[in-house]
């Protein structure tokens, strides 16, 4: 006799056959999820505070200010003839999105624990949903330079925006992947080392230094130059600049260098955060 009251299943879950089994698709079915965590991240980040949102334009630029009279006024930093506001402001626009991506996803299993052990979705919706809200930061901050930019360019500052602002969507995209790719191996790795949540925000700010944030590429020796464009942020920072503002050092290898460091990272981190997402409860 047939069982006509058997449940039917829409979603069987099954263990990971191997570290490659990364299951992508899933993150488009929970696409409605991806977007609640996006509405809460960036709702709770303000919603205790006075002046709300509008910390997101003072932030980078009190730090514009606070890199002016530190690297402009004191140490006398040229910055390749551009005024010092925006080529601070521009460094700060793109290392910001990148910083908020890393820091925010390295906390990914410690933050979500409670949830993590109530119910089954896949994990990597929250790193996810962490990246497009950084992305709503980004557009917020990325006006702010725009309307600068706007205000130095009708006084005559040498201010040259080109053509080559259609990359971007590219940039965007690259700084993700890193701070994503990053965050999760940093997220992954802090399940059985804590002591790495103690380093990152340290390790952050030392990335920032050596990241041309503060200082343009030229400024450095020729000779060491290669050794910094490793770094795969000082392509995309000095890209950034070199296409709204006219000035910078960027050449084709160093942006493939860069290209190929960040997917590296980035299918690393996610390998490494799916690999440790099944049994994290069992080490957090």
């Amino acid at each position: 006799m047939n069982d006509t009251t058997a449940p039917v299943w829409s979603r069987v879950l099954e263990p990971r056959k191997s570290w490659l089994d990364l299951r992508l698709r899933d993150l488009w079915r929970y696409r409605d999820l991806v977007a609640l965590f996006v509405h809460r991240d960036f709702v709770s980040q303000y919603k205790q505070t006075v002046l709300g949102p509008l910390w997101l334009v003072l932030q980078p630029l009190f730090t514009t200010l606070v890199f002016v009279v530190i690297f402009q006024k004191v140490a006398k930093i040229p910055t390749d003839g551009i005024p010092s506001i925006l080529f601070y402001m521009c460094g700060i626009t793109a290392w910001n999105y990148f910083a908020d991506c890393l820091t925010k996803t390295a906390n990914t299993f410690s933050a979500n624990n409670q949830i993590f052990e109530k119910v089954y979705f896949p994990r990597l919706t929250v790193p996810i949903s962490i990246v497009l809200t950084n992305l709503a930061t980004f557009a917020i901050q990325f006006t702010l330079f725009l309307g600068f930019c706007a205000f130095f360019f009708l006084k005559g500052a040498p201010v040259h925006p080109s053509w080559r602002v259609v990359v971007l969507p590219l940039l965007l995209v690259q700084m993700a992947a890193l701070g994503l790719g990053a965050g999760c191996l940093v997220s992954a790795l802090t399940t059985r080392y804590r002591d790495l949540t103690m380093l990152v925000s340290f390790g952050v700010q030392l990335w920032m230094y050596g990241s041309c944030v503060a200082y343009p590429l030229s400024q450095v020796p020729p000779e060491a130059r290669w050794l910094l464009a490793l770094n795969p942020m000082v392509p995309i920072i000095e890209s950034f600049r070199f296409a709204f503002l006219g000035a910078g050092i960027i050449e084709r290898w160093q942006l493939v260098v860069g290209a190929v460091e960040s997917a590296v990272i980035l299918f690393a981190g996610l390998v490494m955060f799916c690999r440790v997402e099944k049994k994290f409860t069992d080490t957090i």
